[in-house]
């Protein structure tokens, strides 16, 4: 199983940006797919933006053109970003990293808390 430390959240007034970061205790070449999710409050978990080992993006249609997903790779670590930008009160939630490795294991970060004021 892959450990992932999430880092970035925190509370912002709508409008405003947070950058997410998630770091992956693996190398790239044990993973198949990373992404982000998120959670409100009496709302199921949701894909928020996904990367494949390709580099093949996906994004929630509520998020396309605001949010941005990126990844970096270092030897035996990976570390994927979620910039979030014109942040809406809808956007406030529970924010998960996911990895899934090439066993198809499923990993999930300790979550970051994003409230975003009105």
């Amino acid at each position: 199983q892959v450990q992932l430390v999430e880092s970035g959240g925190g509370l912002v007034q709508a409008g405003g940006s947070l950058r997410l970061s998630c770091a992956a205790s693996t190398s790239i070449f044990g993973i198949n797919s990373m992404g982000w999710y998120r959670q409100a409050p009496g709302k199921q978990r949701e894909l928020v933006a996904g990367i494949t080992s390709g580099g093949s993006i996906n994004y929630a249609d509520s998020v396309e053109g605001r949010f941005t997903i990126s990844r970096d790779n270092a030897k035996n670590m990976v570390y994927l970003h979620l910039q979030m930008n014109s942040l809406k009160p809808e956007d406030t939630a529970v924010y998960y990293c996911n990895a899934v490795s090439t066993w198809g294991i499923n990993s999930w970060g300790q979550g970051t808390q994003v409230t975003v004021s009105s």
